[in-house]
């Protein structure tokens, strides 16, 4: 008797052969050229790459803030043609707003949907109860470290229920064992929540830990270079960082970069 197939997660995301060229002082500066990838439902995606190679300017076209020159993205098979309450998005900085109590930051994405206070309030202390941070819902952004506001910042990102959501180097401006703690907390409200995540970063190990599958973009003009898919068992604990089989990983996303941007360097997995 024949066994069932394993399922695979439908797409959440398609990117197709999106390019992305800004005129300035009467010249052309290509940024992206030909991206292609698709995202599966539930997928936590990773993409890494130099600096300027235009991972910011890809995630500013998939959140609708600019617009493609070329080639279209689709979530959940609808043409993406501007911002939409179906992404989230997650900033480097928190971008609280100050004058406002964490409650209040957390329900501002409800209030903007018109959802009846009672219920964006029921729903953002849910939120904050899963990033860890019951029992601060009156106190204010200067009130709290930096980790917190950045689980802030995720409970905002995370209380409208977006389809997918979008990080933009999220804890770049941590220290590295705060860095730490926000990648574990990450890992785990993701796990608990199924979201779909596009994530970008610089820290190859960062990528390793949190990725199902990481996008190699080349140099400018940004292209995918590889795609890897990270076969590390979940759930991942940053015991993981010490193994020689996530050593290895890291190595070869190390690479994939370099060969990409025809650049060797030391395969510390550190910082690119």
């Amino acid at each position: 008797m024949a066994q069932n197939a394993p399922s695979v997660a439908p797409d959440k995301l398609s990117v197709n052969a999106v390019g992305k060229t800004f005129l300035t002082r009467g010249s052309s500066l290509v940024v992206l050229d030909d991206i292609n990838f698709n995202v599966r439902a539930g997928e936590f995606f990773v993409i890494v790459g130099q600096s300027g190679c235009g991972k910011t300017t890809f995630l500013r076209i998939v959140q609708g803030l600019d617009q493609p020159t070329s080639g279209g993205i689709e979530l959940d098979g609808r043409p993406l043609h501007g911002p939409g309450p179906d992404r989230g998005f997650v900033f480097q900085h928190d971008a609280l707003f100050p004058w406002r109590t964490i409650l209040r930051n957390v329900m501002f994405g409800q209030e903007l949907r018109g959802t009846p206070r009672a219920e964006a309030e029921r729903e953002a202390r849910k939120i904050i109860s899963l990033v860890g941070l019951a029992g601060f819902e009156q106190h204010y952004p200067h009130e709290l470290s930096g980790g917190m506001r950045q689980r802030v910042n995720l409970a905002r990102a995370f209380a409208v229920n977006p389809d997918l959501l979008l990080m933009d180097e999220p804890f770049a401006a941590l220290d590295a064992l705060t860095r730490e703690s926000m990648q574990q907390e990450l890992v785990r409200i993701v796990a608990e929540t199924g979201k779909t995540v596009l994530f970008i970063t610089h820290q190859i190990d960062e990528a390793v830990l949190l990725a199902d599958r990481i996008a190699v973009f080349s140099a400018r003009p940004g292209r995918v270079a590889s795609i890897v898919d990270v076969d590390l068992p979940r759930p991942r604990t940053l015991a993981l960082k010490r193994t020689p089989e996530f050593q290895a990983m890291v190595e070869h996303v190390w690479s994939l970069i370099a060969g990409a941007d025809h650049d060797g360097g030391p395969p510390t997995g550190a910082h690119i």
